[in-house]
């Protein structure tokens, strides 16, 4: 089993953040994390000179590569070491194409700067940013069967589908003095004796590829230092002050997008956290039920009612000038252009819409074999064409009509400098009306959308989400929606007709785009058990199950001591068996004092951290195993029994557990 990291920078470039590289830090990286193959793969660049310093420097293997930004993803290619002067003049080409951090090569550049792909390993961005697009990958299947992943929950689940990547961890780092932490995202290789043909052989087969050296995919690196945990469920136990929040910290920083609920930190303040809990799921409700609302508002904020009157008054008064005026018409007046409308173009936004959509169907390749099923190609490039043929005669007769209404426009100013008759003012009737209809309809919406109802629910653990979608009832409700010092009670008193409370709204301080809010109120309520709204201790309850819901957005959940803000039959009903699903799709790291969690929960894996003083300075040391094993050991081969490691931990020692079992359990149940 050999341990590898194909992804290293070593060069400062105009995609990286300025560091100064240290092969003194690489070097040390090597072997103390006892990697055994490295690759350079500098974006879009291959440095020969550095590379051979840094072969000769470290007892291992070293491959050349380079991160190329192929399309709108990167892509890793690294060769085998014999051809190097060759590899670096081929680097070249790809560094002149390549000035700026937007730019890109095309898949086709790819293929003529090295025409035999064959001869590389190529690794895309898979589930990582930014990430190969799936059209690039399905050109360039033939040469491609592993994707660098970011996480262990993406390994995990890339490694156990069909029709996945071989999925690899790769460091992705840069090395320089002051570094504190190594990075521990690496990957086992099911392999005796480096070769880069062997390495591809490996990287073709998800069989060869794992998390840890000696328990494949269920173990991981957890921390520069040799720790090592279960992909599944572990618990951290200990003395007092015997390392184990430091543990939990060092584990935090070494990985990215963790979940992590620290002591006491949903019982400080807990109402207030409840109550902000409550004001960001109201958000993000209101902004999900109210979306299509949204633009509706915004649609209807651009008819101007007052002005659409004026304007109809003048057009009136106008033509009533224009009929009394007629004993005065001259040959200017009487011609027909004076007295001309406007030619009314044609709306085509739904019929670009529509060639976009067409389009998307056509080039989508995700989803292509399902499309095919049931549209064809060569159908579907008829229908863009003809729509697209479509477009361009109505575009065309609009560009006349708009020309037409310039020229008319032109002749009807200069006819009304010759005459003293009054013109008619242009009016565009079809606009008044659609406007009108829109008013009218607007208040429709808005009277259906007051209607009292529940627009949201949720069961969890016990509790119930609830969301309600309510008329408001003052102004001093809309006061607190928008949390400024600023009055709503004129609007208010207009709150029932819809449009005319728009036009007040607009009046206030407020952004366009948060009009749509104030018309609906939409109200949240956590329920306990008993169907009642949650109080008291209830909001650090619900607090830790949201925080624990929400743990799978992430990589990683770490939770520090959780029965020191809740009671054990809490712990046993309401959280154990949620940490326990969530731990089947991510790792989860759990330290504790007790055996509701420690015990019951059932762990994977047993982590016990243990502090001594030696010579007068603190020395720490952790042990791990499984639940089942007699001993726990640590890296330098010492054991501990776990047996009593776990009743000291959990129970205050084997005396102390015996003497509560007999004398007081016992007894009670007797």
């Amino acid at each position: 089993m050999k341990k590898i990291d194909l992804h290293i920078h070593t060069v400062s470039t105009i995609s990286d953040k300025s560091f100064e590289f240290s092969l003194a830090k690489l070097k040390e990286y090597t072997e103390k994390l006892e990697i055994d193959c490295i690759a350079i793969t500098n974006h879009n660049l291959f440095d020969l000179e550095q590379f051979n310093q840094i072969s000769e420097a470290l007892d291992i293997t070293v491959l050349p590569g380079i991160e190329i930004n192929l399309g709108k993803g990167h892509l890793l290619l690294i060769s085998d070491s014999d051809e190097l002067n060759d590899f670096s003049s081929k680097c070249r080409q790809v560094q002149s194409q390549i000035t700026n951090n937007e730019e890109c090569i095309s898949v086709e550049k790819l293929k003529e700067i090295f025409p035999n792909l064959n001869k590389y390993l190529l690794i895309p961005h898979y589930g990582k940013k930014p990430t190969i697009e799936s059209d690039v990958l399905n050109i360039l299947q033939e040469f491609i069967s592993t994707g660098e992943v970011t996480s262990i929950k993406k390994f995990k689940t890339y490694i156990k589908e069909d029709g996945k990547l071989v999925p690899v961890i790769f460091s992705d780092f840069r090395f320089y003095d002051k570094l504190e932490m190594f990075p521990i995202r690496q990957t086992y290789i099911d392999l005796d004796e480096i070769s880069f043909k062997g390495l591809k052989s490996c990287l073709f087969d998800k069989k060869k590829v794992f998390l840890s050296k000696e328990e494949g995919n269920n173990f991981f690196q957890a921390t520069d230092d040799g720790l090592k945990l279960s992909t599944g469920l572990n618990v951290i136990l200990g003395e007092r002050s015997s390392g184990k929040t430091y543990t939990l910290n060092k584990i935090n920083k070494s990985f990215d997008n963790i979940k992590y609920i620290k002591q006491f930190s949903l019982v400080q303040n807990d109402e207030d956290k409840f109550k902000n809990l409550i004001s960001i799921r109201e958000d993000s409700v209101s902004e999900s039920y109210l979306k299509e609302f949204k633009y509706v508002v915004e649609d209807i904020t651009k008819v101007d009612k007052k002005q659409n009157e004026l304007d109809f008054e003048k057009y009136v008064n106008s033509l009533l000038k224009f009929a009394s005026e007629n004993e005065q018409a001259d040959a200017f007046s009487k011609a027909v252009l004076f007295s001309e409308s406007n030619f009314i173009e044609k709306d085509l936004s739904i019929l670009k819409e529509l060639i976009k959509s067409v389009r998307y169907l056509i080039e989508n390749s995700e989803y292509k074999e399902i499309i095919n099923k049931h549209l064809s190609i060569k159908n579907l490039k008829m229908l863009i064409i003809e729509l697209m043929n479509n477009y361009s005669k109505l575009e065309e007769l609009n560009l006349k009509k708009r020309w037409l209404n310039d020229l008319i426009s032109n002749i009807q100013n200069e006819l009304r400098i010759r005459t003293a008759r009054t013109s008619v003012e242009n009016i565009e009737f079809y606009d008044l009306l659609l406007d009108y209809e829109k008013i009218k309809k607007f208040s429709q919406i808005v009277k259906i959308l007051k209607n009292e109802k529940e627009i949201h629910s949720k069961e969890m653990r016990g509790f119930k989400i609830v969301a309600n979608s309510k008329k408001y009832t003052g102004a001093g409700q809309l006061k607190k929606r928008s949390g400024k010092t600023i009055s709503f009670k004129e609007a208010y008193d207009f709150y029932d007709e819809p449009y005319t409370y728009l036009t007040l709204l607009k009046n206030i301080a407020l952004g366009e785009t948060e009009y749509y809010k104030y018309f609906v109120k939409i109200e949240y309520e956590i329920l306990n058990k008993y169907g009642v709204p949650a109080s008291g201790g209830e909001y650090s309850e619900f607090n830790l199950l949201d925080e624990i819901d929400d743990a799978l957005k992430h990589e990683m959940l770490l939770i520090d001591e959780p029965e020191s803000s809740f009671d054990n039959l809490f712990l046993k009903n309401g959280v154990n068996e949620l940490i326990k699903d969530i731990s089947k799709e991510i790792p989860v790291v759990i330290v504790t004092h007790n055996n509701t969690v420690g015990a019951s929960i059932q762990p994977d894996y047993i982590v016990y951290t243990q502090k001594k003083i030696v010579d007068g300075k603190s020395e720490y040391k952790i042990f791990s195993g499984y639940p089942s094993d007699k001993q726990l050991k640590n890296n330098l081969g010492e054991t501990v029994d776990n047996y009593t490691t776990i009743l000291n931990c959990l129970e205050a020692g084997k005396d102390a557990y015996n003497e509560r079992r007999t004398k007081l359990y016992e007894i009670l149940e007797n």
